[in-house]
């Protein structure tokens, strides 16, 4: 694309080009140390009790499994402490265990 064409095509500014333009300019400051972006820092637990979040819930292994789209092998694997959820997954069980409903919610048809 020749100089002639870019200067065509910047002159034709969508909403989310100027959004993008407005936020490369935002995290360029925060580099820069010219602007404190808000930021939030999520810390895991290494280990979590699935069995305490499913039992809190009142639900069988096959219930919960299912509710949540869990391989109930695995439900059992993580519960007999023979495998161990990865990072993902303890997220995922750290929001169900805090706000069941909702992920219910979010996972409905």
């Amino acid at each position: 694309m020749g100089v002639r064409n870019l200067n065509l095509v910047s002159k034709r500014r969508t909403k989310l080009g100027i959004a993008l333009e407005r936020s490369a300019r935002e995290i360029l400051a925060h580099v820069k140390g010219d602007a404190k972006l808000p930021t939030r820092r999520v810390v895991l637990p290494d280990e979590i009790d699935v069995k305490r979040i499913r039992t809190g819930a009142r639900m069988s292994q096959a219930q919960f499994a299912r509710a949540f789209c869990i391989n109930p092998r695995t439900l059992q694997e993580w519960e007999q402490g023979r495998r161990k959820p990865d990072a993902t997954t303890r997220a995922y069980l750290a929001v169900i265990a805090k706000n069941r409903e909702a992920v219910l919610d979010a996972l409905a048809p």
